[in-house]
C-alpha cells in the first residue's frame, strides 16, 4: 500500500470532516486540496469525495442518534416528531430533483479552483449581509419548523450544487433569513444533510462502481474514517461556537481564502487547474 497515498487520503478526510457542516464549503475545500495534492485520477476522486461525505454524515447520525430515534419512532403519530420527519423529507426533495437534472452540467463547468474561489467570496459576502441585517427569531428549535420553511430551506440547499457555495452555509443562512434561530438553522442543516449526503454517496457509488478496484479499499477507508472523526469534533465545536458567536468569522474566512486562491492563480504562485 502506498503510504503517501494513504497520508493524502487522511488529509482529504480531515478536510471533509472539518468543513462539511461548517458554512465554508466542503466540496470547495476538497477540490482545492485535491488539486494541490494531485490526489487520484479525476473520475476516481469524484467518487472518493462523495463517498467520504458519507463518513461525515454518519458522525451527525451518531451525535444525534437519540433525537433521530425519537423522531423516527414518533413519526407514526401526529406531533413534533412527525413534523420534523416531514420537514426533512420536504427539504430534501428540491436538491434531489435539481441535483439529478443539473449535476452533470455543473460538474463539467464549475468543478475547478477559480469558480470555487469566486463562490467562496460571494458566499462570504452573503453571510455578512445575513448577519448584519436585523435578525428577528420566530423559530427557536427545529421542532417548531413549519413545512413551508423546510421547503424554502430545501430550495436554498440547491445553491450548494455550485461548488464553493457550501451546503451547510446555504441552508443555515437560508434559515436565518426565514427567522430561524442560529441553533435551529444549524441543527436543521445537520438533519437535512443526512438524506442529502446519504443519497448522493449511494448514487455515486452505484453509478461509478466500474471505476473502483479492490486496491482502492484502503484509501477510501482511511478517508471515510478521518471524515467521521473530524466531522464529529466539528459538529460539537460548531454548536458550542454559535451559542455565543455569529457566523461572521466564517464569512471573513471565506472571503480571505477565496482571495488567496485568486491571487496565487493570477500571480502564478500556484498552478491551479482552470
Amino acid at each position: 500500500m502506498d503510504i503517501v497515498l494513504l497520508l493524502k487520503s487522511l488529509i482529504m478526510g480531515a478536510v471533509e470532516g472539518i468543513t462539511e457542516f461548517l458554512p465554508i464549503s466542503s466540496t470547495g475545500h476538497l477540490i482545492l486540496t485535491g488539486d494541490l495534492l494531485n490526489f487520484l485520477a479525476k473520475d476516481k476522486r469524484d467518487v472518493y469525495e462523495i463517498f467520504i461525505q458519507l463518513g461525515a454524515m454518519l458522525a451527525v447520525v451518531w451525535e444525534y442518534r437519540a433525537k433521530i430515534g425519537e423522531t423516527l419512532s414518533g413519526a407514526v403519530r401526529p406531533g413534533a416528531a412527525r413534523n420534523l420527519a416531514l420537514a426533512v423529507v420536504i427539504g430534501f426533495i428540491p436538491a434531489a430533483i435539481i441535483g439529478l437534472l443539473l449535476n452533470k452540467t455543473i460538474k463539467a463547468h464549475l468543478f475547478a479552483p477559480i469558480p470555487v474561489a469566486t463562490a467562496f467570496i460571494v458566499g462570504g459576502l452573503i453571510i455578512l449581509w445575513a448577519e448584519k441585517r436585523q435578525h428577528t427569531v420566530r423559530v427557536q428549535t427545529v421542532d417548531e419548523l413549519s413545512l413551508k420553511d423546510a421547503l424554502i430551506v430545501g430550495f436554498a440547499q440547491c445553491l450548494a450544487l455550485i461548488p464553493g457555495t457550501s451546503r451547510s452555509g446555504a441552508t443555515i443562512i437560508g434559515g436565518l433569513f426565514l427567522g430561524l434561530s442560529r441553533k435551529a438553522a444549524t441543527e436543521f442543516s445537520f438533519f437535512l444533510g443526512i438524506p442529502t449526503l446519504g443519497a448522493a454517496s449511494i448514487y455515486s457509488l452505484l453509478k461509478y462502481r466500474h471505476a473502483l478496484e479492490m486496491a482502492d479499499f484502503g484509501v477510501f477507508a482511511v478517508g471515510f474514517f478521518a471524515a467521521f472523526v473530524f466531522a464529529f469534533i466539528a459538529v460539537r465545536a460548531l454548536l458550542r461556537f454559535i451559542s455565543t458567536h455569529t457566523f461572521i468569522p466564517f464569512a471573513w474566512y471565506r472571503i480571505a481564502f477565496g482571495l488567496i486562491v485568486l491571487a496565487t492563480w493570477y500571480t502564478g504562485v500556484v498552478d491551479w487547474t482552470v
